[in-house]
């Protein structure tokens, strides 16, 4: 345990559980049905309302070997190249293999997917994907009918869920074991203020942190709450470098912050094309795949036609389509081009790259274990080395699915008892982080987006972990100062607190990766180097607030822990 813990007040109410699960899409539903229907009593924690996460954007859909003539092997395979010679194999043909049964029990559970004539899983083809097996609802609001699911699925089983509560520290006992976590309840319900959930199993499944930069396709509770939670409780995180940036997010003009509609690879699956300005496709030659290459090659191909050209977007070019297919297999998409006065019917749409999805997160084993004894992670808050340096289109929705079934097996399976916490966040000699004023978001999204972002180098990333460190160091001087003008314990300062968390450690990751692997792209390193760099980074924070970055000796992740 690292002892170090956000400011907050001593939690005023407790509840208690077997297990809590933080988050409320695909991973933390699943997980918390599952844990529920074996009986162990399930608290479900949501920074907003259940159906707020991530998962209810995903617009592509999900990826499973479902089709005639596709196989797990050849999912696998696709899997292992977009990975660039970083994904666990182990993870991915666990991935792979049992990921049509967990799909179908999802279908069980109330999802419904759009079907052919014959009543078979309509399939389609994303970037990186040599055969169709991305199984899509409404059209492409995938994310939003599963999430409707499984929110009925959740009210209908009676599940205990506390909305609109922001996760602040994890809670353990005398012998360093997970205990519960303590949470800040917004708004008036059952619960108000800070309290805590005690349970001897904790499952984070907090989604994304695009919100560390200034355009991402997440939405704005997408704060990197959970790997921020996991790296104060002395939790390692792994591959945090590699950040998917996805290739078409709808340009909106150079000065928009904060969540941007994504134009989902569906889209190109269907037959558009990237095009400049004069119309002119820039994909061909580039990849075997053309337009369906994976996604750091179709972001890094826009962001070099952007830099050659002198402009801030490219085009995807769908007019072919003509408004019937528009309208029924993208709705979602043609509205959203429709509202920003863009119509896809009768003109290209301007696109660009913008922060999308965290390949890297909290290190897990196969069950979902953290090095942390009871603490798991799952979705994108967890790295179980499945998606490697570059994750493959729609496998982010399956990788939940599944590994939260394994995760509440795990549980099932062990039920450890329950303890009392040492103690609660705020009281004894832990010396609490100094909180960040809100208005520190700006910056903190600006430095990563000029020195972390599509491109980096030594000097971009050597900016951005000095203008972070300032911040950070202004905080702490200013909390020891005699007259010290903290920012007030809340919402807003605890979440920028946790992007300055998540942001120095990802930008330490990528100062140490001296090469370009995946999404990560240093321009002064433009080649892949597997002799030296074919490792994976892990990262935990030291007491003394430090990022410490450790490279494995094998591309093999290292046990959870020793007893492994």
């Amino acid at each position: 345990m690292t002892g170090i813990r956000l400011t907050a007040p001593a939690p005023g109410w407790a509840i208690d559980a077997d297990v809590v699960v933080v988050g409320s899409g695909v991973a933390g539903l699943t997980t918390a049905l599952r844990c529920a229907a074996a009986g162990l009593d399930t608290v479900v924690v949501t920074k907003a309302r259940l159906d707020d996460g991530s998962t209810r954007w995903a617009q592509g859909g999900i990826a499973a070997a479902l089709g005639e003539g596709d196989t797990p092997e050849q999912h696998l395979d696709d899997t292992l190249v977009a990975g660039a010679g970083l994904c666990d194999e182990e993870a991915v043909r666990v991935l792979v293999t049992e990921g049509p049964d967990a799909v179908r029990r999802l279908i069980t559970t109330g999802a419904t997917f759009d079907t052919t004539d014959s009543g078979d899983i309509a399939l389609t083809r994303e970037g990186g994907h040599h055969r169709r097996r991305i199984a899509h609802a409404g059209g492409d609001a995938t994310g939003a009918e599963i999430s409707r699911a499984l929110v009925e699925a959740v009210r209908s089983a009676a599940l205990h869920t506390i909305e609109n509560a922001l996760v602040l520290d994890l809670l353990t006992d005398a012998e360093g074991r997970t205990a519960g976590v303590s949470l800040h309840v917004m708004g008036e319900g059952q619960h108000d203020g800070v309290g805590a959930v005690r349970a001897p199993s904790v499952v984070l499944a907090t989604g994304g942190m695009g919100q560390v930069f200034s355009a991402t396709t997440n939405p704005s509770v997408s704060t990197g709450d959970g790997v921020a939670l996991a790296l104060r409780a002395g939790a390692e995180v792994s591959d945090l470098e590699f950040v998917q940036f996805h290739p078409t997010v709808l340009f909106l003009g150079a000065d928009s912050e904060g969540q941007q509609p994504l134009v989902s690879e569906a889209v190109r699956g269907e037959g558009a094309h990237l095009v400049d300005a004069a119309g002119t496709r820039f994909m061909l030659g580039q990849h075997e795949l053309a337009e369906l290459a994976p996604r750091d090659i179709v972001a890094k191909a826009i962001t070099r036609q952007m830099h050659e050209h002198g402009t801030e977007h490219m085009y995807l070019d769908a007019r072919h389509f003509g408004a019937r297919m528009w309208e029924q297999r993208f709705p979602t998409i043609l509205a959203a081009c429709r509202a920003h006065g863009i119509d896809p019917v009768t003109e290209p749409i301007p696109v660009a790259p913008a922060a999308h999805y965290a390949s890297g997160g909290i290190r897990t084993d196969l069950r979902g274990r953290t090095t942390v004894p009871g603490l798991y992670a799952c979705g994108e808050v967890a790295c179980t080395g499945v998606h490697g340096a570059n994750r493959l289109a729609s496998n982010s929705l399956l990788e939940g699915l599944v590994f939260a079934e394994r995760i509440a097996a795990d549980i099932a399976g062990t039920r450890p008892p329950r303890t009392e916490p040492a103690e609660a966040a705020g009281e004894g000699t832990d010396e609490p982080v100094a909180l960040l004023a809100p208005e520190a978001r700006t910056a903190i999204q600006r430095t990563m987006t000029r020195g972390a972002g599509v491109l980096r180098s030594a000097a971009s990333l050597a900016t951005a972990a000095e203008e972070l460190e300032a911040l950070h160091r202004s905080a702490a001087a200013d909390a020891d100062a005699a007259d010290p003008k903290d920012a007030v314990p809340g919402v807003d300062a605890w979440e920028v607190t946790n992007l300055l968390l998540v942001s120095r450690v990802l930008v330490a990751a990528a100062r140490e990766r001296e090469e370009t692997r995946g999404c990560h792209w240093r321009e002064d390193r433009p080649d892949r180097d597997d002799e030296h760099w074919r490792r994976h980074l892990v990262v935990r924070i030291a007491p003394d607030r430090t990022p410490v970055v450790d490279r494995t000796e094998t591309a093999a992740f290292p046990p959870v822990r020793p007893a492994d």
